[in-house]
C-alpha cells in the first residue's frame, strides 16, 4: 500500500541533517574551559592570587568585596580548576540551553556569578571571623547542579519542573548528605589536602535549585524560542 498523500510528487532523498560534533552550549563549553585559563594566569600573578580570594572577615569590613566575586575566579591547583571544568560541563549544558541566544548567554553567566556569590556569602557568614581564603568556582558550579536537578527529563523550552517534584527533591537530598559526608570527611578529588568548603557547596546548590524557576519565568518572554 502506497503512503504517500494523494497529490503530491515523487518522494525526494531528504539531506542528511548536520549533527553538531559538541552538544554542549557554546556559554557553557566558554564557562569550562576558561577555568584551566584563569587558573594559567593566576599562576603568573605575585601572590598566586591569593589577594583575589575571599576571606570571610572582610564581610565586616568591607562587604566581602571584591572577594565574594573573584574567588570564584581562582583555584587552588590544576586538579582543582579541572575538576570544576569537568563538573561543569555536566551540570551547565541544561541550564545554558534553557536560555538561548545572546541574551540567554549573558543571563546564563549572570546566574552563575549569582550562585557563587551567594556561595561565598553563605560560607562567610557561617565563618565570620575566619582569615583563611577561600577560592574556587564549586559554589558557583553547585548552583548549576541544583538548578539542573529542577531540568531532568525535560526539554529546554518546558523549563524547570515544579520546586517540589519528589524526584527532584530526593536527588538534592541525596547530593546535600554526599557534600556535608565529603566535607566531613575532608578529602575529595582535586583538593590536595585543602580544606572543603562545603557549607558553600549546600548554599550555592540550594539557591540554584530555588531560583531556576524564577529565573525562567522572568526570562522566556524576551528571549528566542528552543526546540
Amino acid at each position: 500500500m502506497n503512503s504517500q498523500p494523494w497529490g503530491s510528487g515523487p518522494l525526494q532523498p531528504q539531506p542528511p541533517v548536520r549533527e553538531p560534533i559538541l552538544k554542549i552550549p557554546a556559554a557553557a563549553l566558554f564557562l569550562a574551559l576558561s577555568m584551566p585559563l584563569l587558573y594559567a594566569v593566576q599562576l603568573q600573578l605575585p601572590d598566586g592570587g591569593l589577594n583575589w580570594a575571599f576571606y570571610p572577615a572582610d564581610l565586616a569590613r568591607t562587604l566581602g568585596l571584591p572577594g565574594l566575586v573573584t574567588a570564584m575566579l581562582l583555584h587552588a591547583s590544576w586538579s582543582h580548576a579541572a575538576l570544576n571544568a569537568v563538573t561543569c560541563l555536566c551540570f551547565a549544558p541544561p541550564v545554558a540551553r534553557m536560555l538561548p541566544g545572546g541574551r540567554g548567554a549573558a543571563v546564563f553567566l549572570l546566574f552563575y556569578t549569582g550562585c557563587g556569590i551567594v556561595a561565598s556569602l553563605g560560607y562567610g557568614l557561617l565563618h565570620l571571623s575566619g582569615t583563611d581564603p577561600m577560592v574556587g568556582a564549586s559554589g558557583a558550579v553547585s548552583g548549576l547542579l541544583g538548578a539542573a536537578l529542577r531540568l531532568m527529563g525535560r526539554p529546554a523550552w518546558a523549563g524547570p519542573g515544579p520546586m517540589k517534584d519528589r524526584r527532584a527533591l530526593t536527588m538534592l537530598g541525596v547530593l546535600m548528605a554526599i557534600n556535608v559526608a565529603v566535607g566531613l570527611i575532608g578529602y575529595a578529588p582535586g583538593t590536595e589536602g585543602a580544606r572543603i568548603a562545603w557549607e558553600a557547596h549546600a548554599a550555592g546548590m540550594l539557591v540554584g535549585y530555588l531560583t531556576v524557576g524564577p529565573l525562567f519565568r522572568r526570562t522566556r518572554r524576551w528571549l528566542p524560542l528552543v526546540g
